[in-house]
C-alpha cells in the first residue's frame, strides 16, 4: 500500500533548505512512499535540482503563491492567505490526495487553519498537540497537550485522555494503555479543582473498563515510563517542553566542553567513543521531532520551527507510521466508542 504525505516545504525557520532534503531523505528509506512537496514551485524544483532529484518518480511537485511565517497572526493566516503552502498541504489531506500532512510552520496557524479546512472529529471538542518522549523503559511516553489549548476543563483533559490512549493503542499496539494525569503529587487530595475534576472522570472511566487510569503522575515519571501516556493542560505541557528541549542541549554542551577541557579529557572522550555515540543518539531531540494534531478528521503533524532535516525527517516518519498504522480510522473507531455522549459545554479554543 502507497502512503502519500504532503509537505509544507515553505514552513519553520528553514523552510526548503530543510524541507526538500528531509524529504528526499525520507523517500530513499521508504519506498513504499509518495510526497507532494507543496510551496512556490520554482524554489522547489531548484531545491530538488541541487539534489540531483528533479524528476524523482514519487515526488509531486504543487505549487503554492503565499506562505505562513513563524510571525503571521491567526488572522492573516486563516483569512488572507488562502492560497500559503501550509494550508494547501492540509486541503491535500481534505481532498483525499493525501493520508497526512506535515508542517513546521507556525504552531497556533498549523492548528487554526487544520482546524478550519479538516474540522474535529464528532464528539471532540478541541484538537491537542501530541508528542513522545524517551523513559527509561527503552520506550515511548506520549505527552498531550503541548499547546493548542492554554486552559482546559476537565471534559477538555477527559477528551485528550481518550485521544491519547487510541493513539497508543494504533502506534504501540498496546492493547490498554496507562494514562496518567500530570500533577503536583501523586496524592488525590493534590491539584487544582480542574486536574481533580478530571481525575474523577477517569476513574469512573477506569472502573467502568474503559480506560485504564493509573492515576497522578508527576513530571519525573515521564521518563521513568510510568504510564504510556501523560495528561496535562498545554500552557504547562509546553512550558515543559520547551525546558526539556533546552535541558537536552545544555547537557550536550556541557558534556562536550568537559570532554575538550584537556589531553586526559580528551583521551577519555576517545575511549568512550562509541558509548558517548549510543548516548548522544538516544537524547538527541532530533528523534522525537514530530507531534501529531490528534481531534481533526485527518492526519496533520507539527514539526519543531526549527528542526534541522534530521528532525524534519523524524516528522515526516512520524506522519508516514500514523497513516501507515491506520490511526485516523481507529481514532474515529474508538472515539465514537468511547467519548461521553452528553452534550458538553461550548468551548473556544484560545491557545
Amino acid at each position: 500500500m502507497t502512503i502519500k504525505i504532503s509537505i509544507d516545504c515553505m514552513g519553520g525557520d528553514h523552510g526548503p533548505s530543510v524541507t526538500i532534503p528531509a524529504a528526499i531523505s525520507f523517500l530513499k528509506r521508504q519506498p513504499d512512499a509518495e510526497l507532494t512537496l507543496v510551496g512556490l514551485e520554482d524554489v522547489i524544483h531548484a531545491g530538488l535540482k541541487k539534489l540531483h532529484a528533479q524528476d524523482h518518480p514519487r515526488v509531486t511537485v504543487h505549487h503554492a503563491s503565499e506562505q505562513v511565517t513563524m510571525d503571521d497572526p491567526l488572522e492573516v493566516a486563516l483569512r488572507r492567505k488562502k492560497d500559503s503552502s501550509m494550508r494547501v498541504a492540509i486541503e491535500q489531506v481534505k481532498d483525499g490526495k493525501a493520508q497526512a500532512c506535515v508542517s513546521a510552520g507556525n504552531t497556533g496557524a498549523l492548528m487554526a487553519v487544520s482546524r478550519y479546512v479538516l474540522k474535529t472529529m464528532p464528539g471532540v471538542d478541541r484538537p491537542a498537540i501530541c508528542t513522545i518522549m524517551p523513559n527509561q523503559k527503552d520506550g515511548p511516553t506520549y505527552l498531550m497537550d503541548l499547546g493548542a489549548n492554554v486552559d482546559c476543563e476537565p471534559h477538555h483533559l477527559h477528551q485528550f485522555a481518550i485521544m491519547g490512549s487510541v493513539l497508543v493503542h494504533a502506534m504501540e499496539g498496546i492493547a490498554r494503555p496507562t494514562i496518567g494525569l500530570l500533577n503536583v503529587g501523586t496524592e488525590d487530595i493534590k491539584g487544582n479543582e480542574v486536574v481533580k475534576a478530571t481525575s474523577q472522570l477517569l476513574r469512573e472511566d477506569h472502573e467502568r473498563g474503559k480506560l485504564n487510569f493509573h492515576g497522578n503522575v508527576e513530571g519525573n515519571d515521564i521518563f521513568k515510563g510510568t504510564t504510556d501516556v501523560v495528561i496535562c493542560d498545554g500552557f504547562t505541557g509546553n512550558v515543559m517542553l520547551k525546558a526539556i528541549e533546552g535541558l537536552a542541549r545544555y547537557f550536550k554542551m556541557v558534556l562536550t566542553a568537559e570532554f575538550k577541557r584537556g589531553p586526559l579529557t580528551m583521551l577519555g572522550a576517545l575511549i568512550a567513543k562509541s558509548a558517548l555515540t549510543r548516548i548522544g543518539r538516544r537524547l538527541n531531540p532530533s528523534r522525537y521531532n514530530g507531534a501529531s494534531l490528534l481531534g481533526l478528521r485527518g492526519l496533520v503533524f507539527k514539526s519543531h520551527g526549527g528542526a534541522d532535516a534530521e528532525a524534519f525527517e523524524w516528522a515526516i516518519r512520524r506522519a508516514y507510521d500514523a497513516a501507515k498504522n491506520d490511526v485516523q480510522q481507529q481514532l474515529a473507531d474508538m472515539i465514537a466508542e468511547l467519548m461521553p455522549r452528553e452534550p458538553q459545554p461550548n468551548a473556544t479554543n484560545i491557545g
